[in-house]
């Protein structure tokens, strides 16, 4: 009995939302109860914007290349986590389309083709390869390659997928900004990491405050703008349980289609775990960045609110499977 206690409340305390999850709820609240609006969401939306320039910035400082050229050796594996990510998500994504208007709200189902069309995570993923003893290398080279290509694929695939861009602008419109706010900032971190690259490596905590304070910003400033359009007067409770279940289906199937796809070709079980967590993740900390970028302000709650929903279960669900990974003998 002690022991089931045990397995039992090791469990749940995997289940439990992370802290970063209660910080976005947090402030969820607060843009409900105190949106902003007028000069201050204007001085906002000028902070967001250079705090997530920054954010990409330091990512590319801290992004080794030698561990980039390392990992391109297994390039079969990488073929396999873009194809999950770029290809398979977003037909899943077209395969849902009969969920819009019935099941699913249209704008809810604009988020999730959105969210079909992101990178893998990057930590995450990282850290539960290496948790569930999977090949860690080729995980870091190909959740970094995955975010790298999601610059330019992302913003072609919702040019695609989704009528309603940014602002209604074109495909190369799109690009070109996420060039302007996103790469160029991640590739002068790159060209200064030889200077500062030791010193970001000692102050990740910083990198972390960054990465997640950028985030909070677009999420308060992004649910302040869908409260004054009137959010929690169209979406109900219902809506969003059903949204839940639609992002838990649709990370079931991924994670089924990567563990599938690798064994059929033959991977072994170290680059079979490095697959799944890379091939059936989306990153919440790329994919608020480019909503505000690629969509218009009164869309983004809306937009994000899959990615926020599918962020927290993928963390508890691949929690589980890199525990269960870890125990396996040999």
């Amino acid at each position: 009995m002690p022991r089931f206690l045990e397995q039992t409340t090791a469990t749940l305390r995997r289940l439990a939302p992370d802290t970063f999850t209660m910080w976005l709820l947090g402030t969820i609240a607060l843009a409900s109860l105190l949106p902003c609006s007028g000069p201050t969401a204007v001085a906002l939306g000028k902070i967001t914007s250079f705090a997530i320039g920054l954010l990409f910035f330091l990512h590319g400082a801290k992004l080794s290349r030698e561990a980039m050229v390392d990992g391109l050796t297994h390039w079969r594996l990488h073929l396999l986590v873009l194809a999950s990510t770029f290809v398979m998500f977003p037909l899943l994504g077209l395969v849902m389309k009969p969920l819009s208007g019935t099941v699913l709200q249209p704008d809810l189902y604009v988020g999730i083709l959105f969210l079909c069309t992101l990178p893998s995570t990057v930590q995450s993923s990282i850290a539960f390869t290496s948790v569930a003893r999977g090949n860690v290398a080729a995980a870091v080279c190909s959740a970094s390659a995955s975010n790298f290509v999601g610059i330019f694929v992302t913003p072609l695939l919702v040019g695609t997928l989704i009528a309603r861009g940014a602002g209604g602008g074109s495909q190369l419109d799109a690009i070109l900004t996420i060039v302007e706010q996103l790469l160029l900032p991640f590739l002068a971190g790159q060209f200064m990491r030889p200077w500062i690259g030791a010193w970001v490596d000692r102050h990740k905590p910083m990198l972390k405050i960054v990465d997640q304070g950028s985030i909070l910003l677009v999420v308060y400033t992004a649910f302040s703008e869908s409260v004054n359009e009137g959010l929690w007067h169209k979406l109900s409770l219902s809506a969003l349980v059903t949204l839940g279940l639609v992002c838990g289906a649709m990370l079931a199937v991924a994670l089924l289609l990567a563990a599938w796809t690798s064994r059929r070709l033959g991977f072994s079980k170290e680059d079979e775990i490095t697959i799944v967590f890379c091939g059936s993740k989306k990153s919440l900390a790329s994919g608020v960045p480019m909503a505000k970028v690629l969509f218009a302000p009164s869309a983004l709650g809306m937009v994000i609110l899959p990615v926020m929903l599918f962020h927290q279960i993928q963390l508890m669900v691949c929690a589980i499977l890199a525990a269960r990974w870890a125990r396996r003998p040999g």
